[in-house]
């Protein structure tokens, strides 16, 4: 219990102290190998980004509800992208799940886990950041249950 604890207030204390600073770029290939660089689509309005795996009830469940939130938002300059952590064994499930859920957002693969480290993920999943247009992270939450996506909503809407 108590080590369970520690290491709960550790990754507390990690997501307060990101909020405020920019977010690290990186370049990741999409389900469809194309490049794509987080400094390549920030400056026009906030970027979500989520941390999933297919593995993941509550990430597939939260997935259905940003699908929802882009669609409504995306011609107004909001963008997403939904980062895989699927690692090497399940990454070959990643195009043909993204596929049959018909999401509309850019799905990015990280199976090395090398982005995840660089915003202190890991397999800690699902995780969601959000970006402002100067690139600086101002909402980050860790798991998911129903209602979480109204104060992403909220913050989106701030942000437009």
């Amino acid at each position: 219990m108590k080590k369970s604890l520690i290491v709960w207030l550790a990754f507390t204390a990690t997501i307060l102290c990101q909020s405020g600073k920019t977010a690290p770029d990186f370049k990741l290939q999409d389900i469809d190998k194309n490049t794509v660089e987080l400094s390549g689509i920030t400056g026009e309005g906030p970027v979500l980004i989520n941390f999933w795996a297919t593995w993941c009830k509550p990430c597939v469940e939260e997935m259905q509800e940003f699908s929802k939130i882009y669609k409504e938002y995306n011609s107004k300059g909001f963008k997403m992208l939904a980062i895989s952590v699927d690692n090497e064994k399940t990454v070959a499930r990643v195009k043909p799940f993204v596929k049959s859920k018909n999401y509309p957002f850019t799905v990015l693969l990280d199976t090395n886990g090398e982005v995840a480290r660089k915003y202190y993920v890991n397999q800690m999943v699902p995780a969601t950041f959000l970006i402002d247009k100067d690139g600086k992270i101002v909402y980050r939450s860790s798991g998911y249950k129903k209602g979480d996506e109204l104060n992403i909503r909220k913050k989106i809407e701030e942000l437009l």
